[in-house]
C-alpha cells in the first residue's frame, strides 16, 4: 500500500514533519509557495498542512485531485474555501484548543496596553522624554467588560477578567442562562452590551453573520468612552467607522491584532494615538505554535491512516476505534442506499435511516452521510460523503435518522427509506457474522441476498413460470445467472426477484425482460 503524502506549505514547528514521518507518512516541507506553484504540485498530495499564509482557493482545490484533508494549525480557517472543499469531498480540520490560552492572554495584554497607553509611553521614554503627566490611564478593576463570543478563547478571557475584579457581560446566542450563571457573568443582548461595556472584546469567527457586526450603527450605541479590543478576525468591526468614533472621542481607544485586509500595510486605524496595533500575534507564542503544529499533524495522520476525524469543520468527529467499528456498517449502508437509489426513478423528497439492535448504539452521522451519498450518487456525479448533506439541503431533500424502539429478529438491522411524490420505498439489511452485508427485505417483502456486481431487480405478480421465463431469456442471450433470490408478500400477490449476473444485461435484453408476462418492472443494478 502506498504511503499517504502530505505537503506542509507554511512555516511551523519541525516537530509536525517529524510526526508525519514517524507515522509512516511521506511529507514535503515547502513554505512560501506562490499560488501558481501550489496549484502545480497540490495534485500529488493526500493532505495539505497550513497555517494562515497559504490561501486554499477554489482554483487550488480544483487542482487537488487526490486531496483528502486540509489541516489548519490554528483556529481560523478564513484562508480556506470550506464550502468548495466540502464540495470536493476534502475534510477541513483546525486545532481550536492549542492556541486558546495564548490568544486570550494577548487580548488581556492589549486591554492593559490601551488602557494605560503603554506603547506611547514606551516610545516617549525611549526618546529620553519624561512625560509622566501626559499618559493618564484608565483602571481595569471595577469596570464592565463586554465579551462577544464565549467559546474556547472567550471563556478563558472571562476567567482572567473575573480575576481582575471586572464585571463581565456577554453576548453569545449559544450561551445558555445556566452556563452564564455558572461562569459568574451576565448574559445580555448585543445592544445591552454596547450600552454597558467600558471595555469590549471580540471572540467570534468571521462568518456571514458576524462580518460587519460592529458597524457605524453599533458603534453609535456604545457607551461613551469605551475601549474596543479585537483579537479575533478582521472585518468584524468596521474599521473606518471606528476611526470616526475615535476622532470624535466617542470611543476612547482601540486595540487591534487583526484587520480586514492582511498583511495590513495601510489601515484607517493606523497612526491614531489612542490605538494599539499588533501584526496578528494572538497565537504567536512558542508554546502555542508547537502545540497546534503537533495537534494538526496527529489529527491529519489519524485520518489518513485510520479514518479518525477530529476537529473537522465539515464532517462529524470519529475516533480511530469508531472508524474501525463502523467499517462493515458503512459498507452495508452504502449497498442498501445504492439499491434504493438505483430503483427509485422519481424525484426524491426524503431519505430516512433507521437503526435497530446493535446498530442503534453506533455513531450515526457518518452512516447517515454515507446513505445520502449512496442514494444521490446514483443520480449525481459530484457527490461525496463530506458534501452529501449539503447537496441534499440544496435540493430540499429532507434527511432524518432514528433509533427503533423495538428490537427486530436480527442482531443488527438498518433500514433506508426513500420517499418520492408517489411512493415510499424501504430496504433493510443486516451483517452476517458481523462483516458480510446482506439485504433482507425490500418494500416489506422478505428477500435475502448479497448485493454485488451486476444484478437485476424485478417486481412481478406471483405466478408460475417467472424463473423459467427469465432463465430462458438469459440463456438464449448467453448471460449466465449467478444467483436468483425470490420473495413475495403472499401467494399470488406482489413478488420481487433479485437476479445476480456474471455481466451486465444489454438494453435490448432488459427491454424484452420488461415485456414478459406478469413482470411490472425490471431495473438493472450495479454494485462495486
Amino acid at each position: 500500500m502506498t504511503a499517504p503524502k502530505v505537503l506542509i506549505s507554511d512555516a511551523m514547528s519541525s516537530k509536525a514533519a517529524d510526526i508525519f514521518r514517524a507515522r509512516g507518512i511521506d511529507v514535503d516541507v515547502t513554505p512560501k509557495l506562490s499560488p501558481e506553484e501550489l496549484r502545480g504540485v497540490i495534485g500529488q498530495y493526500d493532505g495539505l498542512c497550513i497555517r494562515s499564509s497559504t490561501k486554499v482557493t477554489p482554483e487550488i482545490l480544483d487542482a487537488a485531485e487526490g486531496l483528502k484533508v486540509i489541516g489548519r494549525a490554528g483556529i481560523g480557517v478564513d484562508n480556506v474555501d470550506v464550502p468548495r472543499a466540502t464540495q470536493k469531498g476534502v475534510i477541513v480540520m483546525n486545532t481550536p484548543f492549542g492556541n486558546a490560552i495564548t490568544t486570550a492572554e494577548h487580548a488581556i495584554a492589549m486591554m492593559f496596553a490601551v488602557a494605560r497607553q503603554i506603547p506611547l509611553a514606551n516610545a516617549s521614554t525611549h526618546a529620553g522624554k519624561w512625560e509622566k503627566s501626559r499618559f493618564m490611564g484608565t483602571e481595569i478593576t471595577g469596570k464592565t467588560l463586554g465579551i462577544i463570543g464565549v467559546g474556547n478563547i472567550g471563556t478563558i478571557v472571562v476567567q482572567r477578567a473575573l480575576g481582575l475584579r471586572m464585571r463581565v457581560v456577554a453576548f453569545d446566542p449559544f450561551l445558555s442562562d445556566e452556563r452564564a450563571e455558572r461562569m459568574g457573568i451576565t448574559k445580555v443582548t448585543l445592544d445591552e452590551l454596547l450600552a454597558q461595556a467600558d471595555f469590549m472584546t471580540i471572540h467570534v469567527p468571521k462568518t456571514k453573520d458576524t462580518a460587519g457586526l460592529i458597524d457605524a450603527t453599533a458603534i453609535n450605541k456604545m457607551k461613551k468612552g469605551i475601549f474596543v479590543i479585537n483579537c479575533a478576525r478582521g472585518g468584524i468591526v468596521d474599521e473606518g467607522a471606528l476611526r470616526v468614533a475615535l476622532d470624535t472621542g466617542h470611543v476612547a481607544g482601540a486595540a487591534f491584532d487583526v484587520f480586514a485586509d492582511e498583511p495590513a500595510k495601510e489601515n484607517p486605524l493606523f497612526g491614531h494615538p489612542n490605538v494599539v496595533v499588533t501584526p496578528h500575534l494572538g497565537a504567536a507564542t512558542t508554546e502555542a505554535q508547537e502545540k497546534v503544529a503537533l495537534q494538526v499533524a496527529e489529527q491529519m495522520a489519524d485520518y489518513l491512516l485510520d479514518g479518525a476525524v477530529t476537529n473537522a469543520l465539515n464532517a462529524p468527529s470519529l475516533t480511530a476505534e469508531e472508524a474501525k467499528l463502523l467499517d462493515p456498517y458503512l459498507g452495508l449502508v452504502k449497498k442498501l442506499a445504492s439499491f434504493a437509489g438505483q430503483v427509485t426513478e422519481d424525484e426524491i423528497r426524503a431519505i430516512r435511516v433507521t437503526f435497530e439492535g446493535e446498530a442503534a448504539a453506533l455513531p450515526h452521522p457518518p452512516l447517515v452521510q454515507t446513505a445520502v451519498q449512496a442514494v444521490l450518487g446514483t443520480k449525481l456525479d459530484s457527490i461525496n460523503m463530506v458534501n452529501a448533506l449539503e447537496v441534499a439541503k440544496e435540493r430540499e431533500i429532507a434527511v432524518a435518522s432514528t433509533k427503533a424502539e423495538t428490537r427486530s429478529d436480527y442482531q443488527t438491522l438498518i433500514s433506508i427509506e426513500v420517499e418520492t411524490k408517489s411512493q415510499c420505498r424501504s430496504v433493510k439489511g443486516t451483517l452476517v457474522g458481523g462483516k458480510l452485508a446482506r439485504m433482507v427485505e425490500v418494500k416489506g417483502i422478505a428477500v435475502e441476498t448479497d448485493l454485488k456486481g451486476d444484478m437485476i431487480y424485478v417486481t412481478n405478480e406471483d405466478q408460475p413460470g417467472l424463473i423459467g421465463s427469465v432463465g430462458s431469456l438469459m440463456a438464449r442471450e448467453g448471460i449466465n445467472i449467478a444467483t436468483f433470490h425470490l420473495g413475495r408478500s403472499s401467494a399470488g400477490a406482489d413478488a420481487v426477484a433479485i437476479v445476480g449476473l456474471d455481466g451486465p444485461a444489454p438494453e435490448a435484453v432488459m427491454a424484452e425482460l420488461k415485456s414478459l408476462k406478469h413482470i411490472d418492472r425490471a431495473i438493472p443494478l450495479r454494485f462495486e
